[in-house]
C-alpha cells in the first residue's frame, strides 16, 4: 500500500533549501556544549543534500504494513503487524517525541513473529503501531482538547474498528501518557500498560515523601532547569518555532539531532545508536508532511490543561526504566502514587528511543509482563 509519494519538485526544494543554509555563526565552545554541534550539522546537512537517497526509504515506509481507519470523522494511519501464531492477544504500541511509527517497526516484528529472533512462537502478539495524529501520516485532530482525544481515537481503532474486546498497551514519551490516559478511562478493556515513563501524581504530602523520592525529585528539577527549554518553548509558543523549523530543514534537524544524541544511551555520539539514514528519514518525514508544528500540539494541550488529567490508573502497569532516558529515574514508591505497579525493570542501557535502541531488551520485559502478570 502506498503512503507516500514525494513529488519529485519537493525533493528538489529540499536539497535547494540543504544548500543553501545560512550557516549560524560558531561560538568559542566546545562541540554540543551550547546546542547542536555544528560540525556534526554541517555532515549531516552536505548528506541530506547530495546522497541520501529518500527513493529508497519511502519505498520501505511504502511496504510496511499500513491502513487507515476513519473514526469519527479523523484518519488515523497504522501499521498492523498480524501474529504468527492465531488467536495471539492483540498490543498496540505508541511512541513518543521527536520520533514516529518508524521508531517501533523492528520491536513490532519481534513481538508478532518472536520465533525469528529465537523465541517462541505461543509468545507473539498481534501489533498494532498507530501514528499520533500530527506526526507524519495520521492528520492532526480537529480541535483543540477533546472531546476526540488521542486516547479515545486508540480505544475506537481498537474495540470498535479492528473488534478486540481487550487488548494491552506499550507507550514511551507522548505515548506512554496516551496509553495512561487510555487505561483510565477504558479500565476495562484494557488487560495492562507497559510504560517507558510514567505521570507524576496529581497531588501528594510532601510529609509522606520517602528519602529516595525526595532525591528523584532534586534531581529531576536539576534535569529541567538544565535541559527542559524545549519543551518550555514548545508548550508555550509553539506556532513561532514552528515556523522556523517548518521553513528551515537544517534548523529542523538541528532541533530533533540534539535530542537524539541527549537523550539516547550514545555516550555523546550519536552515531553508535543511530546511522544517518535513520534520523534523515525520520526528519524527512517531519519535513515532507509538514509535520514538526503540528507534532508540538501534545505539549500545548497538556501545559494548558486540554488534555485528561492522570489520576489513577488501577489496571496492571509495569514500568521499564533505560538509564539514558530524559530526566531522573522513578522510584518505584513514586510510580505506586498513581499506577497499579506489577512489574518495574530498571534496565542495563539504552535511552529514550528504546524501541529502536534495544528491541530485543524492550521485547522481553514487554513479553514477560504479558505473558505473566496479565489476565487476558
Amino acid at each position: 500500500m502506498s503512503v507516500l509519494n514525494v513529488p519529485d519538485a519537493d525533493l528538489d526544494d529540499l536539497r535547494a533549501r540543504l544548500r543553501g543554509t545560512r550557516w549560524a555563526e560558531p561560538w568559542p565552545v566546545a562541540a554540543w556544549e551550547a546546542g547542536t554541534d555544528g560540525d556534526e550539522l554541517r555532515r549531516l546537512v552536505g548528506y541530506w543534500a547530495t546522497a541520501y537517497d529518500w527513493r529508497k526509504h519511502e519505498a520501505a515506509i511504502n511496504a510496511l504494513p499500513s491502513r487507515f481507519a476513519e473514526i469519527a470523522g479523523t484518519t488515523v494511519h497504522y501499521l498492523r503487524y498480524d501474529a504468527e501464531r492465531p488467536e495471539a492477544p492483540p498490543l498496540l504500541l505508541t511512541n513518543g517525541w521527536p520520533s514516529s511509527f518508524l521508531e517501533l517497526t523492528g520491536l513490532a516484528d519481534r513481538l508478532s513473529n518472536p520465533s525469528r529472533y529465537g523465541g517462541a512462537a505461543e509468545d507473539a502478539f498481534t501489533v498494532i503501531v498507530p501514528s499520533l495524529p500530527g506526526y507524519g501520516l495520521s492528520p492532526q485532530r480537529p480541535a483543540l482538547g477533546g472531546p476526540l482525544h488521542t486516547h479515545e481515537l486508540w480505544h475506537r481503532l481498537m474495540h470498535d474498528e479492528l473488534g478486540f474486546p481487550r487488548y494491552g498497551l506499550h507507550g514511551s514519551d507522548i505515548g506512554a501518557g496516551d496509553t495512561s490516559r487510555l487505561a483510565q478511562a477504558h479500565p476495562g478493556a484494557v488487560t495492562g500498560i507497559h510504560l517507558t515513563d510514567v505521570a507524576a501524581p496529581p497531588s501528594y504530602d510532601p510529609a509522606t515523601l520517602t528519602d529516595e523520592e525526595r532525591a528523584f525529585l532534586a534531581a529531576e528539577k536539576a534535569w529541567e532547569e538544565a535541559e527542559r527549554g524545549y519543551s518550555h518553548e514548545q508548550q508555550t509558543r509553539p506556532l513561532t518555532l514552528a515556523q522556523g523549523l517548518s521553513d528551515s530543514p537544517s534548523g529542523l534537524l538541528a532541533w530533533i539531532l540534539e535530542k537524539y544524541r541527549a537523550w539516547s544511551d550514545s555516550d555523546g555520539n550519536v552515531s553508535t545508536r543511530f546511522s544517518d539514514d535513520f534520523l534523515l528519514t525520520q526528519a524527512s518525514l517531519y519535513w515532507f508532511t509538514n509535520s514538526i508544528s503540528t507534532s508540538f500540539r501534545p505539549y500545548y494541550e497538556r501545559n494548558n490543561r486540554l488534555a485528561t488529567r492522570i489520576e489513577r490508573v488501577e489496571v496492571p502497569t509495569a514500568l521499564a526504566l533505560f538509564p539514558a532516558d530524559l530526566g531522573a529515574r522513578q522510584p518505584r514508591s513514586w510510580v505506586e502514587r498513581t499506577y497499579n505497579l506489577t512489574r518495574y525493570t530498571p534496565m542495563p542501557r539504552g535511552g529514550h528511543f528504546a524501541a529502536h535502541e534495544e528491541p530485543a531488551l524492550l521485547a522481553a520485559d514487554i513479553t514477560a509482563f504479558f505473558r505473566r502478570q496479565v489476565r487476558w
